[in-house]
């Protein structure tokens, strides 16, 4: 009676899935006897350590609730992009990352600043950090929430904890004084020990106009524009690439209405 199924069974009690998968395979191997003890081990090692690597991407990735899920190699880096595959091939090594750096992407609507930033958000998931994308208006809208819950603290403990934490379409609505305190505290708590990603149409010198108090938003540059990385995107709308094709008929004189 042979002991390999309930070997199986028993991997997968444990929550050795990836293990109990390459011996499930090792039934189709022809030659797989001739393999050595520690070969065939070392197969079942391997195939859990890819199944575990896998399966904290995805988490990371749900978690990251991106708002596209957008790839480094399909960024758009032809010449007056104003962004060169060299300099994104550095970006998606992540080390910005690591060492608590900022990035700010700015540019005209439609120049892709959203896809770049969830193309190196996508890639971070990808290298087991920890991501959390919100456009600006819906996380002022959250912060509201949170505060007449009672749960505001929760909230703003996730925003301080995480690797990477971007923030879209920056500057499309000015702050409250709550709100203006809120972000204080959320660069603050980031500053030199956790990223933020910036998204804007809006150029850094017009950042104090749509802060508003003068004494915050340099408090807020100060903790996100002199530690970050800057890229200005530039170029026509992005958004071109998706434009349906023709219909059928479309020109058609005289068609019927």
């Amino acid at each position: 009676m042979t002991l390999r199924q309930p070997n199986i069974d028993r991997l997968l009690q444990l929550g050795l899935t990836g293990m109990a998968e390459a011996l499930e395979e090792q039934r189709d191997i022809a030659d797989v006897d001739q393999l050595g003890f520690d070969d065939r081990l070392a197969m079942m090692i391997e195939r859990e350590a890819e199944h575990r690597d896998h399966k904290s991407y995805l988490g990371h990735l749900r978690q990251a609730q991106l708002r596209i899920r957008a790839d480094v190699q399909d960024v758009d880096c032809r010449a007056g992009r104003g962004i060169a595959r060299t300099t994104l091939t550095q970006l998606a090594a992540g080390d910005w990352i690591r060492q608590g750096h900022n990035l700010i992407l700015d540019g005209p609507t439609g120049s892709g600043k959203t896809f770049v930033a969830c193309a190196l958000a996508h890639q971070a998931c990808r290298q087991h950090q920890s991501v959390l994308y919100r456009r600006v208006p819906e996380l002022v809208a959250a912060l509201t929430r949170a505060r007449d819950k009672g749960t505001l603290e929760r909230l703003m403990g996730r925003l301080g904890r995480v690797s990477l934490l971007v923030l879209d379409d920056w500057g499309l609505q000015g702050f409250s004084a709550e709100g203006r305190r809120d972000l204080l505290e959320i660069v603050e708590a980031r500053h030199g020990r956790k990223s933020i990603l910036v998204a804007s149409q809006i150029p850094v010198e017009r950042w104090p106009k749509v802060i508003g108090e003068p004494t915050i938003a340099d408090a807020v540059l100060d903790r996100i524009v002199h530690n970050a990385y800057r890229i200005e995107l530039k170029g026509e709308s992005q958004r071109k690439r998706y434009k349906p094709p023709p219909l059928d008929g479309d020109g058609d004189k005289g068609a019927p209405a």
